[in-house]
């Protein structure tokens, strides 16, 4: 009985080694430097014509981005001889350059949080309605028109609808004894910027936020109610520290593109520079400003500065939140 276990079992004993010899063999040729060196070189050649699809990309990048910005940047340096001088980055600390800092400031944060919070709120009216319904569609539709129309268009329609003479102005006045001018011009000052800046900046609200809105996973919720808690409890415990870097980094955002916008300001305000960009454009258009050349450089600098932090800030809370997306 033990001899005829023994024959039994030899043919498997005896077919191991070589199964064992015919694996390493085969693993041997697939790891084979020949082979190696092969599947490198498709990669490569599969990777060139993605690299020359990029090319275009590159070549406005670095045309139309990258080099205007370091020339911009890098005037601030030099004085009106060419010579190397820190007088320009001086020239931020005066009263009138400091001051129009402080009013894209201030600009831009009210309109970021003012756009942030409404848009916030439409977004959550939005989350009950049908994904490709009508509502959804219209205002998805509606938000990525509007968060891209701004400049003199936008500055135009203003005017012409609520400025000194506009259509409801004149309407107001004359049927309703309304005067909404009655203590001056306030559309033509930067506090009256807030408004036009508002009609893109809930609508980019709108765009940004919606998708960390329809993040929120059904079965949070179920195992919320499962497990006796309420609504208020989810929202408070899940669904607010969820959303929260979302909403931070939209706002960031937000206060990104309000502090770099420029058409809609030169066409409303004019000459009142009020705010930094408007005080680059007339270091550039004036021969000097409070006695310094290239001033509009070191603006620049600044300005380069303050959305570098912006958007690091932006970048940090999108990766915080894309944890929660995947």
């Amino acid at each position: 009985m033990g001899e005829r276990g023994r024959l039994m079992t030899t043919p498997a004993d005896a077919l191991a080694p070589a199964i064992d010899a015919s694996a390493a063999g085969s693993d041997t040729r697939r790891h084979s430097p020949s082979r190696v060196v092969a599947v490198s070189s498709r990669r490569r050649r599969r990777g060139v014509p993605a690299l020359l699809g990029l090319t275009p990309f590159a070549f406005y990048v670095v045309v139309f981005l990258a080099v205007p910005t370091v020339v911009a940047v890098g005037s601030g340096f030099f004085d009106g001889a060419g010579h190397l001088t820190w007088s320009n980055i001086s020239g931020l600390a005066e009263p009138a350059i400091a001051g129009s800092f402080f009013g894209a400031f201030f600009l831009s944060a009210v309109t970021a949080i003012v756009g942030a919070v409404a848009g916030a709120a439409l977004c959550f009216a939005m989350l009950r309605s049908r994904p490709g319904g009508v509502a959804r569609s219209l205002v998805d539709s509606a938000s990525s028109v509007l968060a891209q129309f701004g400049g003199v268009m936008l500055a135009f329609a203003f005017i012409a609808t609520i400025g000194a003479q506009g259509l409801v102005t004149v309407l107001l006045r004359n049927q309703f004894h309304i005067n909404i001018y009655e203590n001056g011009v306030w559309l033509y000052t930067v506090p009256g910027l807030i408004l036009p800046y508002l009609y893109f900046q809930i609508p980019l609200m709108v765009i940004t936020f919606m998708p960390a809105l329809e993040g929120l996973k059904p079965q949070w919720l179920e195992a919320n109610a499962t497990l006796g808690g309420s609504r208020a409890t989810y929202w408070w415990r899940v669904g607010i520290p969820v959303l929260l870097p979302s909403f931070l980094g939209s706002l960031l955002l937000l206060f990104a593109n309000a502090f770099s916008s420029y058409a809609t300001a030169a066409a409303l305000v004019g000459q009142a520079n009020n705010i930094v960009s408007l005080q680059i454009r007339q270091a550039l258009i004036s021969e000097t400003v409070l006695g310094r050349a290239n001033l509009a450089g070191s603006m620049s600098l600044g300005m380069l500065v303050v959305m570098i932090v912006v958007m690091l800030g932006y970048s940090a809370l999108v990766s915080r939140t894309a944890r929660w997306q995947r």
